[in-house]
């Protein structure tokens, strides 16, 4: 289950990565392409959450990214680093039943696969500091 959920989340990641060049496309119509090559349906209807979630949650995702990066500004991320934090940033805030600790490996696997041979630690030292100021209490217990 893990892989065809890292496959989801891969799914999801380049959506957003491919919706970053086309802001005046419809996330949800970029991502059809994507999320299509999931095999399994409720991976696709999983993926398809995600997106409606992060499109309704945008500006307050980046909002809590920029409070938690160090000497950066959103808009000075690489793409890929900025989405990767997109994504691991919902996960951690609004998906209840993943544990902080799957999110973070997950976005580091992205990153070390999309991003430089730095992304992956970045990105686990911004995620680890939105977990713990703004995870909810639950996910420290699962």
């Amino acid at each position: 289950m893990i892989k065809r959920r890292h496959k989801m989340r891969e799914s999801v990641f380049k959506a957003l990565f491919q919706w970053d060049f086309q802001k005046d496309e419809d996330l949800t119509e970029i991502a059809k392409q994507h999320v299509s090559l999931l095999e399994d349906e409720k991976l696709r209807e999983q993926a398809y959450s995600y997106i409606e979630g992060i499109k309704k949650t945008i500006e307050s995702l980046d909002e809590i990214i920029s409070k938690y990066l160090q000497n950066w500004t959103l808009d000075r991320l690489s793409v890929t680093d900025r989405n990767i934090l997109r994504l691991g940033t919902y996960e951690l805030l609004y998906v209840d039943d993943v544990p902080i600790e799957v999110t973070l490996d997950e976005m580091i696997e992205l990153g070390k696969t999309y991003g430089t041979e730095n992304s992956g630690k970045f990105v686990n030292g911004v995620l680890d500091r939105i977990a713990k100021g703004e995870a909810p209490k639950e996910k420290f217990d699962m």
